[in-house]
């Protein structure tokens, strides 16, 4: 039953646009181009670890995706899948 949630969770793009929206331009176009781009390229750890790090805040995002702090390991490899993608739109 858990394993059902946390897959509706991970697939309802709604309200994962949603959470995307943020305080900061910024991070509303680097989190809503990777979700919409990337996202479902994910396997499931994955798409839960994005989840689970529209979490986080801003000011905590902002650093983490502009290089300006380092994100806990925990967080280092989405973060890095993130700015990767953003990279590779330029």
């Amino acid at each position: 039953m858990q394993q059902e949630n946390n897959k509706k969770i991970l697939d309802n793009m709604p309200r994962l646009e949603w959470a995307c929206r943020r305080g900061m331009l910024e991070l509303d176009v680097l989190l809503g181009n990777f979700l919409k781009e990337a996202y479902q390229k994910l396997n499931d750890s994955d798409k839960q670890l994005f989840v689970n790090l529209l979490n986080c805040t801003d000011p905590e995002l902002f650093g983490w995706l502009m290089g300006h702090q380092t994100p806990a390991d925990e967080w280092a490899s989405i973060v890095e899948m993130i700015k990767q993608h953003a990279r590779t739109r330029l």
